[in-house]
């Protein structure tokens, strides 16, 4: 599947990778920016697929049902009922806590619409799981997918913010109207 998906992300797509996703660390939260298409998930897949990642992600509910459902659970995916107010920070960290591997893939943006102000669950979610975040952006101007280092939290949100904002500056999402940092 590794080569296959290289090939075609790669070769028949024109699409580049700078980076990798880490193989040392067991636990992380992948950060995926911007979310401004439904073809941002295939390169996130992409990703996952050609660098042997066993990465997860959440989505809505309504993904998750027949005829098409299992094939996003198939690919790590966990549906999550977003009716419900119960709080998905706290539950995602009992998840890294239970779970000797865990890495998480989402959207901080937590939308594919025009967003111009990240949710913070992503942050909540990596400093009470102790864990680091992967920043990864989908460029479509340059037509790359970079992923960063492991970048660990410090106790001031906003200079790790600006430090994440700043990563993703300059990226052209496939609808570029709808990012904006």
């Amino acid at each position: 599947m590794k080569t296959i998906t290289k090939f075609i992300f790669h070769t028949l797509f024109g699409w580049k990778t700078v980076g990798l996703l880490p193989t040392d660390i067991k636990k992380y939260i992948i950060i995926g920016a911007p979310h401004t298409h439904w073809q941002d998930f295939f390169l996130g897949l992409a990703i996952k697929l050609s660098q042997n990642s066993p990465a997860n992600y959440i989505g809505k509910a309504s993904l998750f049902k027949p005829p098409f459902g299992f094939i996003f659970k198939a690919l790590g995916g966990t549906p999550v009922d977003r009716s419900k107010s119960a709080n998905r920070v706290d539950a995602i960290i009992d998840i890294f806590k239970e779970k000797e591997q865990f890495i998480l893939a989402l959207s901080p943006e937590g939308t594919r619409k025009r967003n111009d102000k990240w949710k913070t669950g992503f942050y909540h979610i990596a400093k009470g799981a102790n864990v680091p975040i992967v920043m990864m952006t989908f460029d479509f101007g340059k037509k790359q997918v970079k992923l960063s280092e492991p970048y660990y939290l410090t106790n001031d949100m906003e200079k790790d913010m600006n430090f994440i904002y700043d990563f993703y500056r300059g990226v052209k999402g496939k609808i570029p109207e709808y990012f904006n940092l």
